[in-house]
C-alpha cells in the first residue's frame, strides 16, 4: 500500500511485525516445550523412571529452537553479544541458562546421577520461564505485554513436557500404575493451561487490545480448546481411570496436546504480535472550533 493512499486512521492504527519470522517462533515453539519435558522428566525420576532418552529429547529441542533463532540473525556469529546484557535483558538470561542445560543433561547421560537429573529438570524449568518473560518484556506488543500472558507461556511449556512424557511413556514406563499416573498429571496440567488460556483472552477484551490480535487470537480459540485440549483430555481421562490399551491412548493424546500448544505459540508470535499503533487524546482541529473525542484506531476491548 502507497503511504499516498492510507487513510489517516490507517497512519495511526497498530501493524503486525514482522522482525520475528517462523524461526523466531519455532525457538519459543520447540525450546518451550524442551525445557518443559526436561522439568517433567526430572520429576519422573523420582520415582525411578529411567529418563535419559527424555532429556536427550528435550535438550534436542531446545538445541533445534536456538538453531533456528540463530539462523535468522543476519550476522550470526554476533549472537555472542547476546551475554552482554545479564543484568537487563531475559534474552541475555535465556543463552545463560541453555548452555546450564546442556552440560547438566550431558552429565546426568554420562553419569545417570539424580542430583544431575535434576539440576537439568530445574534448569529446563527456568529456560522456560525466561522465555515467557522475553515476550512479556516486550512492552510495544500489547498482546506479549499483557500480565497475563506470561502464566499461560509458562504453563503450556510445562502441559507440553507432561504430554511429551506422556507420549514416551508406553515405552519408558513399564508399569499400569506409572502411566495412568503420567496421565492424570498431564490432565491436570491441561486443565491449568485452558484456564489460564481463557483468563488472558478475557485480560485483553477486558484492557484493550489491537483488533488484529483479538482477530488472530479468535480464529484458533476454538481449535486450541477443542482439539488441542479436551479431546486429549478426553484420552487422557480414560487412561487415568485405568481403560484398556492406557498406552495406546497416552500416545495420540500427547501429540495432539503438544500440537495444540505449538499452535497457540505460532499465532502469539507470528499472528497476533501487532505493534501499539498512536492515539490521540482529542482529535485536532485547524482553526477555530471544537476539539472532538478521544480515539485509538484499530483497538478492540477497554481504551
Amino acid at each position: 500500500m502507497k503511504a499516498k493512499n492510507l487513510k489517516p486512521g490507517d497512519r495511526l492504527a497498530p501493524r503486525q511485525q514482522h522482525n520475528w519470522d517462523w524461526r523466531a517462533a519455532s525457538n519459543f515453539i520447540a525450546g518451550g516445550a524442551g525445557g518443559g519435558l526436561l522439568f517433567c522428566a526430572a520429576f519422573a525420576s523420582l520415582w525411578g523412571t529411567d529418563v535419559r532418552a527424555l532429556l536427550l529429547g528435550g535438550m534436542a529441542l531446545i538445541g533445534a529452537g536456538l538453531t533456528c533463532v540463530w539462523f535468522e540473525i543476519g550476522r550470526p556469529w554476533r549472537a555472542l553479544n547476546v551475554y552482554r546484557h545479564l543484568a537487563t535483558s531475559w534474552m541475555t538470561r535465556e543463552a545463560a541458562v541453555a548452555p546450564l542445560v546442556f552440560i547438566c543433561g550431558g552429565l546426568a547421560l554420562l553419569t545417570g546421577h539424580s542430583i544431575f537429573v535434576l539440576l537439568t529438570g530445574l534448569f529446563g524449568a527456568a529456560f522456560v520461564y525466561a522465555q515467557a518473560r522475553i515476550l512479556s518484556a516486550d512492552k510495544g506488543i500489547p498482546a506479549w505485554r499483557h500480565p497475563r500472558c506470561l502464566p499461560m507461556l509458562v504453563a503450556t511449556g510445562f502441559a507440553e513436557g507432561a504430554a511429551l512424557v506422556a507420549v514416551a511413556s508406553p515405552f519408558v514406563i513399564t508399569s499400569a500404575a506409572g502411566q495412568i499416573g503420567v496421565a492424570a498429571v498431564t490432565l491436570l496440567l491441561l486443565l491449568i493451561r485452558v484456564l489460564l488460556w481463557r483468563s488472558y483472552l478475557a485480560g485483553l477484551r477486558a484492557d484493550g487490545a489491537p483488533d488484529g490480535s483479538l482477530r488472530a487470537l479468535a480464529v484458533v480459540d476454538g481449535q486450541f480448546l477443542m482439539f488441542g485440549n479436551l479431546l486429549p483430555a478426553a484420552l487422557l481421562l480414560l487412561a487415568a481411570l485405568g481403560a484398556p490399551l492406557v498406552g495406546v491412548a497416552l500416545i495420540p493424546a500427547g501429540l495432539i496436546a503438544v500440537g495444540g500448544g505449538w499452535l497457540l505459540k505460532y499465532t502469539l508470535v507470528r499472528r497476533a504480535a501487532f505493534t501499539q499503533g498512536f492515539a490521540l487524546k482529542h482529535l485536532p482541529v485547524r482553526g477555530r472550533g471544537t476539539a472532538g473525542a478521544a480515539v485509538k484506531p484499530g483497538w478492540g476491548g477497554a481504551n
